[in-house]
Protein backbone atom coordinates (compact mmCIF):
# COMPACT_ATOMS: atom_id res chain seq x y z
CA UNK A 1 0.00 0.00 0.00
CA UNK A 2 1.26 3.44 -0.80
CA UNK A 3 2.03 5.91 1.96
CA UNK A 4 -0.77 8.20 0.75
CA UNK A 5 -3.32 5.37 0.99
CA UNK A 6 -2.05 4.45 4.44
CA UNK A 7 -2.55 8.03 5.65
CA UNK A 8 -6.05 8.09 4.21
CA UNK A 9 -6.95 4.81 5.94
CA UNK A 10 -5.58 6.13 9.24
CA UNK A 11 -7.71 9.26 8.83
CA UNK A 12 -10.82 7.15 8.18
CA UNK A 13 -10.11 4.99 11.25
CA UNK A 14 -9.83 8.07 13.44
CA UNK A 15 -12.99 9.53 11.93
CA UNK A 16 -14.88 6.30 12.61
CA UNK A 17 -13.57 6.11 16.16
CA UNK A 18 -14.65 9.61 17.10
CA UNK A 19 -17.98 9.50 15.29
CA UNK A 20 -18.90 6.26 17.08
CA UNK A 21 -17.85 7.89 20.34
CA UNK A 22 -20.22 10.77 19.58
CA UNK A 23 -23.13 8.38 19.02
CA UNK A 24 -22.31 6.59 22.28
CA UNK A 25 -22.38 9.90 24.16
CA UNK A 26 -25.72 10.80 22.57
CA UNK A 27 -27.12 7.41 23.61
CA UNK A 28 -25.90 7.88 27.19
CA UNK A 29 -27.54 11.32 27.35
CA UNK A 30 -30.77 9.96 25.84
CA UNK A 31 -30.95 7.22 28.48
CA UNK A 32 -30.69 9.85 31.21
CA UNK A 33 -33.30 12.15 29.70
CA UNK A 34 -35.83 9.46 28.81
CA UNK A 35 -35.27 7.58 32.06
CA UNK A 36 -35.81 10.77 34.05
CA UNK A 37 -39.00 11.61 32.16
CA UNK A 38 -40.42 8.14 32.71
CA UNK A 39 -39.44 8.14 36.39
CA UNK A 40 -41.11 11.53 36.89
CA UNK A 41 -44.26 10.26 35.20
CA UNK A 42 -44.27 7.03 37.21
CA UNK A 43 -43.85 8.87 40.52
CA UNK A 44 -46.27 11.64 39.43
CA UNK A 45 -43.82 14.42 40.26
CA UNK A 46 -44.94 18.02 39.77
CA UNK A 47 -41.47 19.23 38.84
CA UNK A 48 -39.08 17.30 36.57
CA UNK A 49 -36.70 16.49 39.41
CA UNK A 50 -35.48 13.11 38.15
CA UNK A 51 -35.21 14.36 34.58
CA UNK A 52 -32.83 17.09 35.69
CA UNK A 53 -30.86 14.87 38.08
CA UNK A 54 -30.47 11.98 35.65
CA UNK A 55 -29.56 14.31 32.79
CA UNK A 56 -26.78 15.90 34.85
CA UNK A 57 -25.57 12.53 36.13
CA UNK A 58 -25.53 10.97 32.66
CA UNK A 59 -23.67 14.01 31.29
CA UNK A 60 -20.90 13.27 33.79
CA UNK A 61 -21.01 9.59 32.80
CA UNK A 62 -20.69 10.57 29.13
CA UNK A 63 -17.71 12.85 29.85
CA UNK A 64 -16.06 10.11 31.92
CA UNK A 65 -16.61 7.67 29.05
CA UNK A 66 -15.14 10.18 26.60
CA UNK A 67 -11.94 10.69 28.59
CA UNK A 68 -11.59 7.01 29.36
CA UNK A 69 -11.86 6.13 25.67
CA UNK A 70 -9.55 8.89 24.44
CA UNK A 71 -6.85 8.22 27.04
CA UNK A 72 -6.93 4.45 26.54
CA UNK A 73 -3.83 3.21 24.73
Amino acid sequence: MREEDSGKMNYLKEYGKYSSLLFQMIAIAAVGILGGIELDKWLKMRAPVFTILLTIFMAFVAIYHLFRTILKK
